[in-house]
């Protein structure tokens, strides 16, 4: 009665190590499952919220409406210049009434025709310089004016010219600065997006791993614990509700049932084992509660022996 006792005594012990690690090692589990849980949610939130690529051209437009025509200031200076006519039609005027006076004066006075006629061209002439030198004076002033004409179309044209093209410069100047500036935001964004991204999915990572090691850890403790009711004076958890593929193979010289089976969790033992049923034993081989609420036997006090076979 001992015996039993110090073998109840142990396996009590021994289940309680047991349940105790499993449950803290599944406590560990669980909180290692819902962080990562918690943290998928919140990736997938961030990847929801990312921002739209940008085209960074998309406002950029045509400068062809500040592309001006300067043809239209431009026109040709000696297009209206012309011929002196004024001097030459002064001068035949005066020839007219140097004449006319010429031929009164000779009528009136009775002189003879040869002097009238040499008075008459002496006047001519003087009246021919006169007009010369109008024509001459107004021909230059004409070029003059000309020249004068082309030079300020010339630096017009010249003005027009730098004008529009620093509005061009200019203009393409702010398209891509604005163009820069867009890419610059959109990068710098994307790349703190992105820093999160990859910060969250290793935290995903490192739960994940600690979930793992949190399973592995309860299986280590309920294996460890197994283990250890099995080399409890030869007792096994013998429990019928813990197995499978029950095959009665034989039985043993006191008549009890041997039987050939598999358990239903591996963490029990893997592969095919040979045993008897705790429901099937004499009493005093029964550990009741053997693990939890499960029987075992303990195998020292029957002639069967608890074995794998496969």
């Amino acid at each position: 009665m001992a015996g039993v006792v110090a073998i109840g005594a142990a396996v009590a012990g021994t289940v309680a190590s047991t349940v105790i690690g499993a449950n803290s090692a599944k406590k560990a589990e669980r909180r290692a499952r819902s962080d990562k849980n918690r943290l998928i949610d919140e990736l997938e939130e961030l990847e929801n919220t990312r921002q739209q690529v940008i085209n960074p051209y998309e406002n950029v437009s045509s400068l062809e409406d500040m592309i001006v025509d300067n043809a239209g200031i431009l026109s040709n200076p000696y297009k209206n210049i012309g011929v002196a006519t004024k001097a030459a039609e002064f001068q035949a005027e005066e020839a007219d009434i140097a004449l006319a006076n010429t031929l009164d004066l000779l009528a009136s006075t009775g002189a003879s025709a040869g002097g009238a006629t040499a008075l008459a061209q002496a006047a001519l002439q003087s009246k021919r310089g006169i007009a010369a030198s109008l024509e001459s004076q107004e021909a230059k002033n004409q070029q003059l004016i000309a020249a004068g004409e082309e030079n300020l179309q010339t630096k017009q044209m010249t003005e027009a010219q730098r004008i529009q093209n620093a509005q061009m410069s200019e203009a393409q100047r702010m398209q891509q600065a604005e163009v820069l500036g867009k890419e610059f935001t959109y990068g710098e964004k994307e790349r703190r997006e992105m820093q999160q991204l990859n910060r969250k999915q290793a935290q995903i990572t490192g739960q994940a791993q600690a979930e793992v090691a949190a399973r592995q850890s309860k299986a280590q403790a309920i294996g460890a614990g197994v283990g250890a009711l099995g080399n409890i004076a030869g007792a096994a958890i013998s429990d019928r509700r813990l197995k499978k593929n029950i095959k009665l193979i034989g039985k043993s010289n006191s008549g009890l049932n041997i039987y050939a089976f598999e358990y239903i969790n591996k963490i029990f033992g893997k592969g095919k084992w040979q045993g008897v049923m705790s429901d099937e034993v004499p009493n005093n081989a029964i550990i009741k509660n053997f693990a939890g609420i499960f029987d075992g036997v303990d195998y020292s006090k029957i002639d069967v022996e608890f074995k794998q076979i496969n």
